[in-house]
């Protein structure tokens, strides 16, 4: 999975258990609230996962060009 995806995965992953969250507060769930507590979790993993990738990827392109231009 490319960065891009991760964060976008991650984004969703937040956005889903936010709801679950406000959905378990609402009806008095504790079980469903804690799986959008996890979930959310997941989502600021993915997204900083995401980051890592693209952090890495643009590291190694400058290199790259660093080299290219040596030769």
């Amino acid at each position: 999975m490319s960065g891009t995806k991760d964060k976008i995965a991650g984004l969703a992953n937040e956005a889903a258990g936010n709801v679950k969250q406000g959905v378990g507060k609402a009806i008095g769930s504790e079980k469903l609230e804690a799986e959008g507590i996890v979930q959310e979790t997941k989502g600021h993993v993915q997204q900083a996962v995401g980051d890592a990738k693209n952090a890495v990827k643009e590291g190694a392109n400058k290199v790259a060009d660093a080299v290219n231009k040596k030769l």
